[in-house]
């Protein structure tokens, strides 16, 4: 048999492709801030204010299973201090408030409920503590590291720790040791995910509007970013040269805030405007982390809920049908003229699979025939990631009036490259590669018709 092409030599983990893979995840703010109204706490706010009168976490987990997440990232504890587990380390927590006799413990609760649903689970503990006396001491990063070790050990598998610079600018000098706290996450939890502007696993995308840059390389050279102090640019487009694989996700909210506000509720982003940023972020080989804050009940918001709902069943209702399934595939050239690296490789819908070109190869093209004239103005194409991220510069060409006329340009693929297309009505596309990293790759090529709820 064949042997694999050669990979590239900055790759993903097994855990870096998973996580890409799940494509949507969720992020949840919630703390004394939906009681106060307020984005951030000051740290002064009394426990006893945060006492939620039908807090769900399986409403929670429900709602993100059906929106197509695959991993809820929890606030355990935001910039106000307050932490929503019983840390042994402060009274600052869910233990002093009424809820549940402060006998409650969120990150139990959740845990359970992304368990029934099949999801994975995630933290963000807040390194800026605006209630902690130790903040601005050196005994503060034992602190941090103390209740760190809570989070991953008491919760079963956490498969992701967010985990920023955060710092207003009335906080006190603070030093983080973030080494620290990366050493004792690779002790604790092994497979979790570390992310913050140098990763080392996943990185801020350099932007809270959720859209990864056009040009988008996984890779990066995280060696001197200073987290909290990062060129957005360089988060935002990556770099071709980069030394190490750090996969870019890009966080928004649901609303204006992070956190719920009463005066926000007419003001939840529509389906439509999720499903540009969706484009604009998994479309642009990222992962899209989309927050939505529970309310002072404790609970989805009905109006959060229902964007949701009608956001997922746009992209379903658009992603139904490939309409190059059932096509033939030619190519300029493929590797070895070997069944492995075949062109057809492409409509299978798997990702194991790929068209490849013989060794020195890159200018190139792969030509598919439609089964009929069909009527498309959305293009997707994968590259197997597995090996590497190749491909620097491709165009899309269909044949329309027997002659073939542009109709997209663009620079990376990764994971998952989506292109807005004027509709076009044809039989025949290709896809040309023009500049790539080494051999072309392409484990997937699809078209698709988008819905009508897209309101293109």
């Amino acid at each position: 048999m064949a042997e694999d092409i050669r990979p590239m030599d900055v790759l993903p983990t097994k855990q870096q492709i998973e996580y890409q893979q799940m494509e949507l995840i969720g992020f949840i703010h919630y703390t004394v801030n939906a009681f106060t109204d307020k984005e951030w706490g000051d740290g002064t706010e009394s426990p006893s204010i945060f006492n939620p009168s039908k807090l769900d976490t399986s409403q929670w987990a429900r709602v993100a299973k059906k929106a197509g997440m695959g991993l809820l990232i929890i606030t355990a504890k935001h910039h106000d201090g307050f932490c929503l587990w019983p840390s042994k380390y402060t009274d600052h927590s869910v233990k002093s408030s009424p809820w549940k006799d402060g006998k409650g413990d969120i990150l139990a609760e959740l845990s359970r409920s992304c368990a029934e649903m099949g999801l994975k689970m995630g933290i963000y503990l807040s390194p800026w503590d605006r209630h902690e006396p130790k903040y601005g001491t050196d005994e503060y990063n034992q602190y941090y590291l103390n209740q760190l070790e809570e989070l991953l050990t008491n919760y079963d598998k956490i498969s992701e720790i967010w985990m920023d610079g955060a710092k207003g600018p009335d906080a006190k000098d603070m030093e983080y040791d973030f080494q620290a706290y990366r050493t004792l996450i690779r002790k604790l939890q092994p497979d979790a995910l570390i992310f913050s502007d140098a990763g080392p696993d996943i990185r801020w995308i350099g932007n809270e509007s959720g859209i990864a840059g056009e040009t988008n390389w996984s890779t990066i050279n995280n060696d001197e970013i200073t987290i909290g102090k990062a060129d957005t640019k360089y988060l935002n487009s990556g770099d071709p040269d980069g030394k190490r694989w750090v996969t870019g996700e890009c966080d928004v909210s649901i609303r204006p805030g992070w956190f719920y506000h009463p005066a926000e509720d007419d003001k939840v982003k529509t389906p439509q405007q999720l499903i540009d940023i969706y484009y604009k972020s998994v479309g642009r080989n990222g992962v899209l982390l989309l927050n939505i804050p529970p309310d002072r009940r404790g609970l989805f918001h009905e109006n959060d809920i229902a964007s949701l709902k009608e956001f997922r069943q746009i992209l379903d209702e658009t992603f139904k049908t490939d309409l190059a399934s059932e096509g033939t595939v030619k190519a300029s050239n493929y590797r070895q003229t070997h069944p492995k690296f075949s062109p057809s490789n492409v409509l299978d819908a798997s990702s194991e699979t790929y068209w490849a070109t013989d060794d020195s190869i890159i200018e190139s093209y792969i030509e598919i025939t439609l089964k009929q004239v069909s009527y498309f103005d959305t293009v997707m194409i994968q590259e197997p990631i597995r090996f590497g991220q190749r491909i620097s510069t491709f165009a899309i060409e269909a044949c329309l009036d027997n002659q073939w006329k542009q109709i997209a340009e663009g620079t990376t693929i990764g994971y998952k490259r989506l292109l807005r297309v004027s509709p076009v009505r044809t039989d025949c596309l290709r896809v040309l590669i023009k500049e790539s990293k080494d051999i072309p790759a392409i484990s997937n090529i699809s078209i698709y018709k988008s819905s009508p709820g897209e309101g293109r």
